[in-house]
């Protein structure tokens, strides 16, 4: 059971990349958002409550394996905020880049509440909740950027 709670935590394992593991795990999100978009109807927020249960449980599950808070390893939170940040993203190019690059930047940056959901809350809910806010914060301004028709 840990083996698979380790997979799904870690991005299946981009989370061990030496360099940057966040962005890698950032990556995971993109071919994951492409097969999202074939559900039908409503399928995508539904799949995206569906993974951000089971990045909450594994998240936690994996801090207690590795018994270390919030460790760096752990990317399943980039990939649920980097879903969030693309929902109704357009599908060109520079849209998705712009989305990655921002949905980075809000994650390092923290602006607040992300801070505050980073600094507050522990377990599998602490880890994944800053990634959401800046996950929403990349979706908004994507949101922006596409009316203004920047894509």
């Amino acid at each position: 059971m840990d083996k698979i709670v380790m997979a799904i935590a870690t991005g299946f394992y981009t989370g061990y990349t030496p360099k940057a593991p966040g962005s890698m795990g950032t990556l995971v999100a993109f071919p994951l958002h492409f097969l999202l978009l074939l559900l039908p109807g409503h399928g995508y927020y539904l799949a995206l409550v569906a993974i951000l249960i089971l990045a909450i449980i594994t998240a936690g599950m994996a801090e207690k394996i590795i018994d270390k808070q919030d460790p760096g390893m752990v990317v399943i939170d980039e990939i649920i905020g980097m879903l969030i940040g693309l929902i109704n993203a357009p599908l060109t190019l520079p849209a998705l880049v712009t989305a990655f690059v921002l949905f980075r930047i809000f994650d390092i940056w923290k602006p607040f509440p992300v801070c505050w959901f980073d600094n507050h809350l522990h377990g599998g809910t602490g880890i994944v909740l800053d990634d959401v806010m800046a996950g929403i914060y990349t979706l908004a301004c994507m949101q922006i950027l596409s009316f203004y028709a920047i894509f």
